[in-house]
């Protein structure tokens, strides 16, 4: 763990921001971390997501060429390998559900009202770019908490010296055009009070609200990452990247110094001019001109054959691009391997190293889901015992893939009797929500025996009364 240079403000390994518990910061310690996560993460952060845009380093790089061949090609495997990942982990929204009824629709307006599912693809998309994202909860103008995220360019979460790591304040900052991080201001939530700061001055935010209280009494943002290294999924193969567009842009520099190639004229006389000298731009038509050699020789025109590499190249081509999939754990989707129809088995083979990344990744997703939720019912609910029903919130995540229906409801059915009905339900993907599936299960039971019931009021009484037994000759 580093200490900054201004106090009690510091940074761990993994670039958690510590300060100690209970303490708040003064304007100096402030500066610090903004000034920390400006000059050195955030060169990261522009970093990568410069390669997921394409805007990769051999478009900066000097050239070094002197025949202006100088192709520049960026073959972007970063941005499919996000994409994918990201769609696989949570291009099938996740369901979240309460047991209490009341409570999950609550939930589910919530949700529905602030986009959640939109808005976690988005987070996880950050995660899978940046190594981490923040989202975090404000009161709107109707006085109902609302969810935002933000990349970690402009936000962090500081946290306590505990062991328990809990998060001690919210920061966020803005800096105008030209400005250094001295003169950043932003805004510094902790877990009672709001405060406001401009450079290293700060003040109760009275702006937000009249006290500057904060309504939810703990600190309303929540850090979301890929791993406890707080590293994206493609930070370690960027040097694979960079290689990768090298050999493609050397590849089209070949190809067009192969099209430049020189033709040779020997024994051949050209028309010349009054002093001699034959008529003909050699240079631009790349001729090589020798009309004096041995008159026993015939004339011959050709052209000068160069070494071809092609087999090298497409060899390392090749070797760059499987690393490139291996090394992130990721599946490359649009390899050949996934081609034509492979049983549910043999698709889980070759995923599985995607699959336990997503895995890993879920748990770490579902702890932090947990604490959003902590934090929108301490003021979307009144009840002290529904402000405490996030605890019992349950989040299924379905992974993104071709499913065979029939195959999964098989599945489902075979559960019966081993889980929950609820449980039973969210086995399958296209169920979005459990309980309310469930609910209108009875509602439909109920109706039917309503329709059953006023059906037999319509009966005839003869028809309903027992027939007497008949008697024996």
């Amino acid at each position: 763990m580093r200490k900054l240079d201004t106090g009690q403000d510091k940074v761990t390994k993994n670039d958690t921001f510590i300060f100690p518990r209970g303490n708040k910061l003064n304007g100096n310690e402030l500066i610090a971390f903004i000034g920390y996560n400006e000059t050195v993460l955030n060169k990261r952060y522009i970093t990568n997501m410069n390669y997921y845009l394409g805007k990769h380093a051999i478009l900066s790089e000097n050239s070094f060429k002197s025949d202006n061949i100088d192709n520049r090609i960026v073959d972007n495997k970063i941005k499919p390998l996000v994409d994918s990942y990201n769609g696989f982990f949570i291009g099938i929204p996740p369901t979240i559900t309460a047991t209490d009824d009341s409570v999950n629709e609550e939930v589910q307006t919530w949700n529905n009202e602030n986009l959640i599912q939109d808005q976690l693809n988005e987070i996880s998309k950050q995660t899978d770019i940046y190594g981490r994202s923040i989202a975090f909860i404000y009161q709107g103008e109707d006085s109902k908490p609302h969810l935002k995220y933000s990349s970690p360019s402009h936000a962090f979460i500081i946290y306590d010296d505990t062991v328990e790591r809990n998060p001690l304040a919210f920061v966020r900052y803005e800096l105008e055009d030209g400005e250094t991080y001295t003169e950043a201001y932003g805004q510094i939530q902790y877990a009672d009070k709001i405060y406001k700061f401009k450079g290293s001055e700060i003040s109760d935010d009275t702006d937000t609200n009249e006290y500057a209280a904060n309504p939810y009494g703990i600190v309303p943002a929540v850090e979301f990452y890929e791993n406890e290294e707080r590293q994206g999924i493609f930070e370690q193969i960027i040097y694979l990247q960079d290689e990768l567009d090298h050999a493609m842009s050397q590849k089209a520099n070949q190809i067009a110094y192969f099209d430049n190639a020189y033709m040779y004229m020997f024994g051949v006389n050209l028309s010349e001019d009054e002093d001699g000298n034959p008529e003909f731009n050699f240079k631009k038509n790349r001729l090589i001109y020798s009309p004096n050699i041995d008159p026993s020789t015939k004339p011959e025109i050709g052209f000068i054959s160069k070494p071809d590499a092609d087999g090298m190249q497409e060899n390392m081509i090749e070797h760059l691009q499987k690393s490139i999939y291996e090394n992130t754990g990721i599946a490359n989707l649009r390899d050949e391997n996934f081609a034509g129809n492979s049983s549910g088995i043999a698709m889980q083979y070759k995923l599985l190293s995607m699959k336990d990344k997503a895995d890993s990744k879920e748990r770490k997703f579902t702890q932090a889901l947990k604490k959003i939720y902590q934090i929108v019912f301490a003021t979307l609910f009144n009840d002290k015992t529904k402000q405490q029903a996030w605890s019992n919130l349950k989040f299924h995540f379905t992974r993104n893939l071709p499913d065979d229906i029939a195959a999964l409801i098989s599945s489902a059915k075979n559960a019966e009797g081993l889980v929950s009905r609820q449980t039973q339900l969210s086995l399958l993907p296209f169920i979005k929500d459990p309980q309310a599936e469930l609910d209108q299960i009875s509602k439909e039971k109920a109706e039917a025996i309503k329709q059953a019931q006023q059906s037999m009021q319509s009966v005839p009484d003869y028809l309903l009364e027992d027939k007497p037994d008949e008697k024996e000759d």
